[in-house]
């Protein structure tokens, strides 16, 4: 096992290489449901957290209501994986909006991008369609392709104490 100070910037450079995650959701019946998100990774040496940009669809806003946890999972043609299981919390406030708003449109290639671009958020961030959620990881997994495809190194792992 790894601690998160050795885990969370090779799982965040891995990510933010990768960009776009397989995300997955839980219906309050027990049905997942996956949809390919962009998050972006902050971490500031003592915790990780991830931001996802995106309208806030009735599907999304229930599955969360039900069970507010969702799995992050990337995959690149050169067999790099790396996931995150995390809870996961709404914020619609304009304050945290544009922040988030902020770090997507100030990110670093290829990560970052310019969020007016999506037809839904032309109204900028305060607009009702446009939404955050906050990730907090509660287990990590970050697998370079090396390891399946020449047995080089090992995955890391990663799980917290904490049960948020």
């Amino acid at each position: 096992m790894t601690g998160l100070e050795q885990i969370a910037p090779p799982f965040r450079d891995m990510a933010h290489s990768i960009v776009w995650a397989t995300v997955a959701t839980v219906s309050s019946d027990g049905r997942p449901r996956t949809r390919i998100l962009h998050p972006i990774w902050e971490w500031d040496g003592t915790d990780l957290e991830g931001w996802i940009a995106t309208v806030p669809t009735p599907v999304k806003r229930a599955h969360l209501a039900a069970h507010p946890q969702v799995s992050v999972s990337y995959w690149a043609p050169t067999q790099d994986t790396c996931s995150a299981e995390c809870h996961a919390q709404w914020y619609v406030d304009d304050d945290t909006c544009r922040r988030v708003w902020d770090r997507f449109a100030g990110g670093p290639e290829p990560v970052g991008y310019d969020p007016f671009i999506i037809d839904p958020w032309k109204d900028g961030p305060t607009s009702d369609q446009f939404a955050v959620i906050r990730l907090q990881p509660y287990r990590l997994r970050v697998m370079p392709g090396a390891v399946m495809t020449r047995g080089e190194g090992a995955p890391l792992t990663w799980s917290s104490d904490v049960d948020l």
